[in-house]
């Protein structure tokens, strides 16, 4: 079973056991957390949700990416703006897929 469904403001397809990485969450690890944001499950889509389906997840552990650098830079203004990112990340495992 497949579905689409929305956090951090991101679309994710997954299926049960897959591994993802969303935005960070405020939950602790190796307890379940639901999305009911799904706009696609198996065929069925919704305008916007699919009612009564959700996506329930075990998180895994939080993190922090790789860091990124942004570098601003203006030619002959004598301007350098250079800034390091790291963004926090959750790791989550897909436990089931719940329709109605």
């Amino acid at each position: 079973m497949k579905a689409i469904f929305v956090t951090g403001g991101k679309q994710y397809y997954v299926g049960v056991g897959d591994e993802i990485y969303v935005e960070k969450i405020n939950a602790e690890v190796s307890t379940k957390v639901e999305f009911t944001d799904v706009l696609y499950v198996d065929g069925i889509t919704g305008k916007p949700n699919v009612k009564n389906a959700k996506v329930v997840c075990e998180v895994l552990k939080h993190g922090k990416n790789k860091k990124i650098i942004v570098f601003k830079y203006r030619p002959k203004k004598k301007y350098r703006n250079k800034q390091g990112h790291r963004q926090p990340y959750t790791k989550l495992k897909v436990v089931d897929i719940i329709t109605k």
